[in-house]
């Protein structure tokens, strides 16, 4: 169905009228079947709205921003420690990267978040959030010297709160001006814990190239100066490379929550409720050390991390492999709404509601039609899953302005569009499957013998080899046949099969 079809303004109106916390109107209803045969589409992307002068030139000053506290930071570990010491550091830091952001990328599969909101992420825990912390932590045992107290307190007291929220910065603001490109939990966990990767590659250089190399060659010379890498290297990185990542874990939660609740206090006390949390783990995190060396027991620093941080960190793990199904579980809950308004069949949605089953998909797709099939059912899957993702924002509540509601009807349509022409790309190209038409209730099978049946839809998800879709109910239809080969009449038609 076009945007200006009538059918589809007459639901943008009523999603516009639709009163917050009310439930949304059905889905639009297609005007007719989506014509088979139709030239891929290779995006994975919805295509692109007009864009206005304000965003380039926000873009251009984040960009220049980050970029000029990437030059300050990197100057100033550069000057306290020396180039050669600073090189050293960037290379051992920069090696545990590429497997941290792995990680984080492997939870976001279903729906991956767009490449310019991970790089922000990302520059901004590794630069701006740097930059704020080292500027205030200095500032801090500054005044914690000339008070005569340890240099130890900072630590403890001032780099939770400030580092904390200089990395958590960076995805609230995402969160307050892209709200719309948060899923859920997933997506904080993401957005956060990459903040909290560019941060600790940083703050790895400074330790690495610092307290490893450089006080290691001016005391004992270059050998030993190796060694303390090493040691740092596994202790830090090996060791203890998750402390950063779990920490902002917390904030990334609380985020999460926020973005896909419609209630204001749920919104503003579950952020600073999983901030709190990552400030008192990080502060427990730097407490045991300093007790462990203050007391010289050096089972407290044993015993806090084996019973408080180990369980703490294989809880966030299972939590996030739980979450990471959780966008293939809400098609299976949302798309059925598209099942009964014509849209899709139901094996494409069972088919859509784990990895194992997309995979098997794209197999498909590459075995009918090629590269092309697979950058098409790629593209028909993650449509999928934002059309989902908004629904369940509408159901929800989330759109409390008339202006969310009418953008959500507009980008609902335009999903729907994208799925259709995805779709379309690939019925009737698979020459050991039977030509078929979903009426919304039941298949109409046509084999290559001339034969006909009518079944169900199956109870078990199978590839979803897609059929043409006849509508939620009887549609009086005239043209050609749906699909080449296809000598039977349409569903729906009088008399029809």
């Amino acid at each position: 169905m076009r945007p200006d079809h009538p059918a589809a303004a007459g639901y943008a109106d009523r999603m516009a009228d639709t009163p917050p916390g009310e439930t949304p109107p059905s889905p639009p209803v297609p005007s007719a079947p989506p014509a088979p045969g139709a030239a891929p589409l290779v995006a994975t992307r919805m295509p692109r709205r007009r864009r206005r002068w304000r965003r380039p030139l926000a873009f251009a000053g984040v960009v220049a921003f980050i970029a000029a506290c990437a030059v300050f930071i990197v100057y100033t570990i550069g000057e306290n420690i020396g180039l050669q010491a600073l090189l050293i550091g960037v290379v051992a830091a920069i090696l545990p990267v590429p497997v941290l952001v792995a990680c984080f990328l492997w939870l976001d599969r279903y729906e991956p978040e767009p490449l310019r909101y991970l790089i922000f992420c990302f520059g901004w825990g590794a630069f701006v959030a740097t930059t704020a912390s080292l500027t205030v932590n200095d500032f801090a045992a500054g005044r914690f010297a000339d008070a005569g107290l340890p240099s130890a307190l900072t630590g403890v007291l001032v780099a939770p709160f400030v580092e904390e929220t200089t990395k958590a910065l960076g995805p609230i603001l995402l969160l307050v001006f892209r709200r719309r490109e948060w899923s859920g939990i997933t997506d904080g966990l993401v957005y956060c814990g990459l903040s909290a990767v560019g941060f600790a590659m940083v703050e790895n250089i400074l330790y690495l190239g610092g307290y490893g190399f450089a006080s290691g060659a001016e005391r004992f010379g270059p050998a030993t100066a190796a060694q303390q890498v090493i040691a740092t290297f596994i202790v830090r990185i090996l060791l203890f490379g998750f402390a950063h990542p779990l920490f902002t874990s917390m904030t990334g939660v609380g985020l999460g929550i926020a973005a896909r609740s419609a209630d204001r206090r749920v919104r503003v006390l579950a952020p600073i409720a999983g901030l709190l949390l990552a400030m008192m783990l990080h502060g427990t995190w730097n407490l045991l050390p300093t007790l462990s060396q203050a007391t010289g027991q050096a089972l407290i620093l044993l015993y806090g991390f084996i019973g408080v941080m180990v369980p703490i960190f294989f809880g966030m793990v299972g939590l996030a492999i739980w979450l990471r199904a959780w966008e293939g579980r809400l098609t299976e809950r949302r798309l059925p709404d598209y099942v009964r308004a014509g849209w899709l069949s139901p094996p494409e949605v069972a088919a859509l509601s784990s990895l194992g089953r997309r995979h098997a998909a794209r197999t498909w797709a590459r075995r009918v039609a090629g590269d092309a099939g697979v950058r098409a059912m790629r593209g028909y899957q993650f449509a999928a899953t934002r059309l989902a993702l908004l629904r369940d924002g509408s159901l929800r509540g989330l759109d409390r302005k008339a202006e969310d509601r009418e953008r959500t009807a507009r980008e609902e349509r335009e999903l729907l569009e994208a799925i259709s022409a995805y779709r379309s790309f690939f019925v009737g190209r698979d020459p050991q499957a039977p030509i078929g038409v979903w009426d919304g209730n039941r298949y109409h099978l046509r084999f290559p013998d001339g034969s006909q049946r009518t079944v169900d839809a199956p109870d078990l998800p199978v590839v979803p080899i897609p059929v043409v879709l006849g509508g939620p109910s009887p549609v009086h239809v005239v043209g050609p046949p749906p699909v080449p080969g296809w000598q039977g009449p349409w569903p729906g038609w009088p008399g029809g099969a």
